[in-house]
């Protein structure tokens, strides 16, 4: 029997098994989807979903109320499949694999191609002409890869490790031709979009039709719209390389011929300059310069720093010797003018003369005021000295 309603009081049992009300505005009735039928169903039931299901009634005897066990569940008015394309396409652009920042670049010349689709199929042939024509150089690894049905996701998964472990391929293509979305359905797994998300090697996504979008197309780095768009984008085309270097090779031929023009009319000018007319010129203000230079460090090296210095306190040393001669000449001049002084005024000398010098006590008498009649005196003499006792005293006048 078929039954139309909406989820209700859902519950997903750890064991998996669905428990749920299925309702509309006049009735509802309790359903039961044990795992081994709901491990079929590949969208996220939800309450408020209306849905189509497959089953049989039967009476729960503990209550004494129907209930129904649900063999097969569909989502009302779109089919289960793109319920769950939508479900998981929302789920992996919310975590980011769809953002742009992770895709890597295509490699422009690819020398190693890997191609991950069914051996038998149009599409590898596709690949392979197009590839051959375009860009015969490069070379096609195929692995081959279930493209549909119930083994196809784990397959597709493991050829992708496979080449990235292998590390020869620049570049990976990744698709199949045209189908139905049951067909398309292992492009649409959440096991193979984590892979291509993982793989270190660029990915083109060449799944189905050009109206045809898979989950694998928004993760990978590049989408092509069929197989043979894949093979267009992963290489170059070589006329259209030959063409390009055609273009180089006549840019670069009049881009030669315009630096030689240059070039020989700079020549032209150099060799009409005065320094190939007389050479010498060329080196006279550079002789100059080293000559200048050549003093300067003359000046400057040390020896003739030391010498100088060593000339110059040979110069303060006869400075000095010729100062203290002078010096000590004018000093013994003031010494024999000193001797000389004092020989004059010397009294002995005087004496000499035939003067003498009386004492009375100890002093020397200046006026005969000082004598007395009998005072004892004291005579000295140029060669001696004798006493003598007054006995007279004439004053002058």
């Amino acid at each position: 029997m078929l039954l139309k309603g909406e989820i209700s009081n859902f519950k997903h049992h750890s064991r998996g098994h669905f428990y749920f009300t299925l309702k509309d505005d006049k009735a509802q009735i309790s359903a039961i989807m044990f795992a081994s039928n709901s491990q079929n169903v590949v969208f996220k039931p939800e309450n408020g979903m209306s849905i189509l299901v497959e089953g049989y009634l039967t009476v729960y005897e503990a209550s004494g109320q129907y209930q129904i066990y649900v063999k097969k569940m569909d989502e009302d008015g779109v089919g289960s499949l793109h319920v769950a394309y939508e479900q998981l396409k929302k789920k992996l652009q919310e975590e980011g694999l769809f953002d742009q920042k992770h895709k890597q670049a295509i490699p422009k010349f690819p020398s190693t191609i890997a191609v991950l689709t069914s051996p038998t199929g149009a599409a590898v042939k596709d690949i392979i002409n197009i590839v051959n024509r375009r860009y015969p150089i490069a070379k096609i690894i195929v692995y081959p890869t279930l493209v549909q049905g119930e083994f196809a996701k784990d397959n597709i998964v493991n050829n992708l490790k496979q080449v990235n472990k292998h590390g020869k391929a620049d570049v990976i293509i990744l698709g199949r031709g045209g189908g139905s979305i049951e067909d398309l359905w292992p492009f649409n797994e959440e096991a193979v979009a984590y892979e291509i998300f993982k793989s270190t090697i660029p990915i083109i996504s060449s799944v189905g039709h050009e109206t045809d979008s898979t989950i694998a197309d928004f993760v990978a780095d590049l989408r092509a719209p069929t197989p043979s768009g894949g093979a267009e984008l992963a290489v170059p085309d070589q006329y259209e390389l030959f063409n390009y270097l055609k273009q180089l090779e006549s840019a670069s031929k009049v881009s030669l011929k315009r630096l030689l023009s240059l070039k020989k009319e700079r020549l032209s000018r150099l060799k009409s300059s005065y320094v190939f007319k007389d050479p010498l010129r060329l080196t006279e203000s550079k002789s100059r310069r080293y000559d200048h230079l050549k003093d300067k460090l003359e000046l400057l090296s040390p020896i003739n720093r030391i010498t100088q210095s060593i000339d110059k306190v040979d110069h303060l040393t006869m400075s000095l010797n010729s100062y203290f001669e002078r010096y000590l000449t004018k000093r013994q001049n003031d010494y024999v003018i000193s001797i000389n002084k004092l020989e004059l005024l010397n009294p002995l000398n005087i004496m000499k003369k035939g003067y003498s010098v009386t004492r009375k006590n100890g002093k020397i008498l200046k006026s005969i005021s000082q004598i007395n009649k009998n005072d004892e005196l004291d005579i000295l003499m140029n060669d001696g000295s004798l006493k003598a006792i007054v006995k007279e005293i004439n004053k002058g006048e």
